[in-house]
């Protein structure tokens, strides 16, 4: 059974990103987290498209922990409407999966 979930989250800057995913990791909502720097987003915010630099944190959590992620990341973040994506892997390594469900206690 596939129980993980992959999170895609932009931040404003690493240090916003570090903080968060160390909250998340420390709290056991997240059992690792990948910060991707320098990003560039282009969307549309407020009626303008606008452009930023961003940081893409991928967490990995399990669909149990996801209400208590979802409402901690969305405490700590601080966009308005931050970007939280989750997504289910089609397949993971069971030996990966098993790590990912050990670490994060719900």
């Amino acid at each position: 059974m596939n129980d993980l979930l992959i999170v895609l989250c932009t931040f404003p800057d690493l240090g916003k990103a570090r903080e968060t995913a160390t909250v998340l990791v420390e709290s056991q909502l997240a059992a690792c987290v990948n910060l991707i720097p320098a990003i560039e987003s282009i969307y549309r915010w407020q009626g303008k498209v606008e452009t930023s630099a961003e940081v893409l944190a991928i967490f990995k959590t399990t669909p149990a922990a996801w209400p208590l992620f979802e409402s901690r990341l969305q405490e700590l973040h601080p966009y308005d409407v931050p970007e939280i994506v989750a997504l289910r892997p089609e397949q993971v390594a069971k030996s990966y999966a098993q790590w990912a469900g050990e670490c994060v206690i719900v």
